[in-house]
């Protein structure tokens, strides 16, 4: 959605009963003392309270009074009860009230008023309030509809002081329209805590107050009145006023277009439509529409047209999705047709049934048809997909879908899809709003597994047990890291407290009772950690760095993290390794480094390591990239003294990245997150920002530093001619499946990772453009050429950088 876009839904369009939540009564509420039993410590009596809800419309009640149920557990007296008014959203005016009255049953009837309070459901936007709303009681005055209220909840402007002010904004924060940072969440609300104890000490218990949450929408909802528009026309104004005009046909169906369009469409046309070609000017519309990438809405009359000639593309694959997106799904009739032409049409790939499962398609059978081409996937490809394919769950009409079913039966077969699938639900299992369907999901897997015998003969008991081992793995490295951070003093002391653990209190790590499966690799069986070859990395979350032993003799290093949510970092490693998958399906192997990454919880993870140092330690050590491979690959007669294979793969490697980094717009690359292997692998790690978004201002299309060019003999080298034609050749190729992975990316448009969350649709089209569909091979290979010599010429990153190494020198 764009930034300025203002998505809303009208009151009279939701035929939804009028819901909300009492919750609690705040504020002291003065004791009466007791003749009889029910006493409290200090000889007085709890109140008996419940709380009487009245709809006003217009000054007038509508309908009967509801009540909610008595409590008497004493101070904080907490209903929590949700109340449902007969009275529905649609038949509100802009003008409804909420009554509320609290009585106490416990007293004589002179003292069985509480107080009252009266609030206004609509805002001065005309927009429904929403969320929680705290409304000051007014003592022993019972609660009236009256317009204007003499009982008004809603604390006055001039005396509202800062807890007031406070809450405000936590309802915001609670209605979603404040970013969420954890542990400045957490700073903030024990220092709005402080503030509420000493304001309600230096207040005292003059005040009561309700606090009642109101139901909330995925949109604002904006009062409008149905039928016809019943606002009265503003008076004409002689002076430069504003004057709002109220359109009641805006967002309405044109009848006669309705019309035309129900019998263009008429299916008693198809023996007509069956002989009907397309001219040449259609003919060439019709494939210019069928390169549309997947994120392009098609307009009326493309519609109209892949309509008009369906069955003459029945036999093109590519035009099937574009054709499924010209249906009117509303129409029974219609949809029926379509999916029947569907069953007849070209049998798609399975990187366009990817696009059947995104949210536009909300049919079943459609989203069946596209589980039945991933079925003819081999699992190699299916495993490329799977973390896209869990978060298409979320946009299915059931828990038990079909797809479900699918990826379940397919993870029976393998051990590393049953093992991925397993975390990338249990990681989802933290969304509310989702987290019912995720749980069946993961339910469905596990009584499959502990049912089947299908992993080669072994029990899938068994199995199951393993994977279930590892979760407890990773707890336990948790409560490691726990024990480590809180250990006084610099980083050694840190390690030798981790191996004192891994070698005293939690020595049954050092040598598991039974082998588990590795979380990042299922397939290697590990058997324990080794103590010694254990350490931390110096950093402010202390990450472990663990050297497991294998069932086969040998050893696998990982890296554990917490307090860091590593699902971006996963994302950006499972789109280079696809992409690295693409670029080696046409034979160019450019070296990339996809290392695994497995995010296990929300904020922790585990990633694998690879021997390697920074470009800012090395070039700190050796003072250039060639005296550096130098070291490791020596020849006299070789280009800058090192061997020509070592040197090819770093250009390939840099050339790679470069392609790379640009496409998803990784952002805040610097000199330490630029790593390079003893081999010459240039890699990059660390990606908390992509598609576009850089914490530094003016970034360059991509990180090519000065140092690199140098290291392939300047800009006049044929090294460095040779790294530009590799760049424009990986560049063509990755265009050409440019519609894979903005598929992908669709998949994951509701999923909480953080860049692409704040803004989909913006984060997907910005993806979309770097791929340049406008421009032929031809032509992007100039526009490529160009982006590398930007990179190499641009002044302000090289200033950041210098910034950036005096900073890390100083710290």
């Amino acid at each position: 959605m764009a930034a300025n876009e203002f998505r809303f839904f009208l009151s009279c369009d939701i035929n939804l009963p009028v819901t909300f939540r009492i919750e609690r009564l705040e504020g002291q509420l003065a004791q009466s003392p007791s003749p009889t039993g029910n006493d409290t410590t200090d000889g007085s009596k709890n109140a008996e309270l419940f709380a009487e809800c009245t709809l006003y419309i217009d000054g007038a009640p509508f309908g009967l009074p509801t009540r909610t149920r008595l409590e008497s557990s004493g101070h904080p007296y907490c209903w929590n009860e949700l109340v449902t008014l007969s009275a529905k959203y649609r038949d509100l005016t802009s003008q409804a009230q909420l009554a509320l009255t609290v009585w106490d049953v416990s007293c004589d009837k002179d003292g069985a008023l509480v107080g009252g309070a009266t609030v206004l459901l609509f805002n001065r936007k005309k927009q429904l309030k929403t969320g929680k709303q705290k409304l000051r009681l007014w003592p022993k005055k019972e609660a009236d509809g009256k317009h204007p209220t003499s009982t008004p909840g809603k604390v006055p402007r001039h005396e509202r002081g800062e807890v007031e002010r406070l809450e405000r904004l936590v309802n915001k924060y609670e209605r979603g329209q404040m970013q969420r940072v954890d542990w400045l969440d957490r700073l903030t609300f024990r220092a709005i805590d402080k503030i509420k104890e000493s304001e309600s000490g230096r207040i005292g218990n003059s005040h009561l107050s309700l606090i009642v949450d109101f139901c909330s929408f995925e949109h604002r909802v904006v009062f409008q009145e149905s039928g016809s528009n019943f606002f009265t026309p503003p008076p004409i104004s002689t002076t430069n006023e504003l004057v709002i005009v109220w359109d009641p046909e805006v967002g309405r169906t044109n009848p006669s277009e309705h019309k035309q369009l129900k019998l263009a469409r008429s299916l008693k046309r198809e023996i007509i439509d069956k002989d009907l070609k397309p001219s040449s000017s259609e003919w060439k519309s019709i494939q210019r529409i069928l390169k549309y990438p997947p994120t392009c809405n098609l307009s009326g009359d493309e519609k109209h047209l892949l309509w008009k000639f369906r069955l003459s593309l029945m036999s093109d694959k590519r035009a099937l999705t574009k054709f499924l997106r010209c249906v009117e799904w509303s129409d029974v009739q219609e949809a029926k047709h379509a999916i029947d032409l569907m069953g007849r049409w070209e049998t798609i790939d399975v990187t366009d049934a990817l696009e059947l499962l995104s949210p536009v398609f909300e049919s079943e059978e459609v989203r069946a048809y596209a589980v039945g081409i991933l079925e003819r996937a081999d699992d190699e490809e299916l495993q490329c997909y799977l973390l896209q394919l869990v978060q298409a769950l979320r946009f299915e009409r059931s828990d038990k879908s079909r797809l479900a079913l699918f990826l379940v039966q397919r993870s029976l077969y393998n051990i590393e899809l049953a093992s991925f699938l397993r975390w990338y639900v249990a990681v989802e299992l933290h969304d509310p709003a989702y987290a019912k369907r995720f749980y069946c999901t993961h339910e469905i897997l596990e009584d499959s597994m502990m049912n089947a015998t299908g992993f080669n003969g072994e029990d899938g008991r068994k199995l199951w047990q393993s994977l279930v081992r590892q979760t407890e793995l990773t707890a336990q490295l948790c409560s490691i890291m726990r024990d480590v951070r809180n250990v006084r003093g610099g980083t050694q002391k840190k390690i030798e407290k981790l191996r004192q653990l891994l070698s005293g209190l939690l020595s049954e790590l050092t040598y598991f009772d039974e082998p588990i499966r590795s979380p990042l690799a299922p397939g290697v069986l590990i058997t324990g950690i080794v103590p010694a070859e254990s350490s931390i990395f110096k950093s402010a979350l202390h990450p472990l760095r663990l050297t497991f032993r294998t069932a086969s003799g040998g050893t696998c290093k990982v890296i554990f993290k917490k307090g860091d949510d590593l699902r971006q970092d996963q994302l950006v490693i499972q789109m280079v390794s696809l992409m690295d998958r693409l670029l080696k399906l046409e034979n160019l192997d450019l070296h990339l480094t996809p290392y695994r990454v497995l995010a296990t919880g929300q904020d922790e993870g585990m990633l694998e390591f690879i021997p390697s140092s920074s470009l800012a330690q090395i070039l700190s050590e050796h003072r250039t990239i060639v005296n550096y491979l130098q070291k490791f690959h020596p020849d006299e007669d070789g280009p800058f003294g090192i061997t020509a294979t070592c040197l090819e793969t770093f250009i390939k490697s840099c050339a790679g990245y470069s392609v790379i980094t640009y496409i998803l717009g990784i952002g805040d690359r610097h000199l330490d997150n630029l790593l390079l292997r003893d081999d010459g692998r240039l890699f990059h790690v660390d990606f908390g920002f992509i598609l576009g978004r850089d914490p530094k201002p003016f970034p360059p299309p991509m990180k090519l530093c000065k140092e690199m060019v140098e290291a392939m003999g300047g800009a006049e080298s044929q090294y460095y001619t040779r790294f530009k034609s590799y760049c424009c050749e990986a560049y063509n190729i990755l265009r050409k499946s440019s519609n894979l992975i903005l598929n992908l990316f669709y998949l994951m448009a509701r999923s909480s990772i953080p860049d692409i969350a704040s803004d989909p649709e913006k984060g997907i089209l910005k993806l979309q453009e770097k791929f340049r569909l406008d421009l032929d091979d031809e032509a992007s290979i100039h526009f490529f050429q160009d982006l590398i010599n930007d990179s190499v010429s641009a002044l302000f990153p090289q200033m950041v950088e210098t910034i950036h190494r005096w900073a890390q020198y100083w710290r």
